[in-house]
């Protein structure tokens, strides 16, 4: 099963159970205490600092004549931590994906694009894998994401792993690429999280639109 049928399949088992249970309000109206199995007590769920995205571009719908980005589609929202492993423990990892799918997780309303207001003016940072060996790295990532571990997480837009046919590439996408001071700082603490000892490189997005195989602006 796919990523998008995997999280479709979420969605709706999540829809017959509120069909099956009368009393299960619609989300946002119930109160979302959970109760400890250990303890006995009600514990509130984890909640992040912003609500996240996870968007797929499957490669059988892409079509070599179709306007980049056409065939992707945003397949689920998770505002928990809960909720994220949920869905990460019932998807296919990078290794698993076909080749030629991306995978992205963006904040919530940013669609990982060139052409998204907040993404325009941005660029990436990248890191690539041999075909097979990103799973560890993609978790790392998201985990870094969703926890907030950047110090200038507000530069930060999201995440996308590429699969293809001889590697897999991690990129980190930010807001403001001509912010030195942060873009350096989150490829450090990037490289740092993911225990990264090769230098790794940042792209503006403008230069990725003019040329192809555009060249660093910024190393670490």
């Amino acid at each position: 099963m796919g990523v998008e049928e995997n999280l479709k399949s979420l969605s709706t088992k999540e829809e017959e159970n509120k069909n099956r249970n009368p009393n299960l309000k619609e989300e946002g109206d119930y109160d979302t205490t959970l109760p400890s199995p250990k303890k006995g007590i009600m514990e509130q769920p984890h909640q992040p600092d912003h609500l996240w995205t996870f968007w797929f571009d499957n490669p059988s719908a892409k079509s070599k004549h179709a306007t980049w980005g056409s065939s992707m589609r945003a397949i689920y929202t998770f505002s928990t931590v809960e909720q994220f492993w949920s869905l990460y423990n019932n998807i296919h990892h990078p290794s698993k994906l076909a080749v030629g799918a991306d995978f992205h997780c963006f904040k919530y309303k940013i669609e990982p694009k060139w052409e998204d207001p907040v993404c325009a003016n941005g660029g990436k940072w990248s890191v690539t894998f041999h075909r097979g060996k990103s799973d560890r790295c993609w978790l790392y990532t998201l985990l870094a994401l969703i926890g907030e571990q950047f110090r200038y997480g507000d530069e930060i837009c999201g995440a996308v792993v590429n699969v293809r046919g001889r590697q897999e590439k991690i990129a980190l996408w930010t807001k403001n690429a001509t912010n030195e001071t942060a873009q350096i700082s989150i490829g450090k603490q990037w490289k740092e999280l993911l225990g990264h000892k090769e230098t790794i490189g940042f792209i503006f997005h403008e230069d990725a639109k003019r040329e192809r195989g555009a060249k660093n602006r910024y190393t670490v």
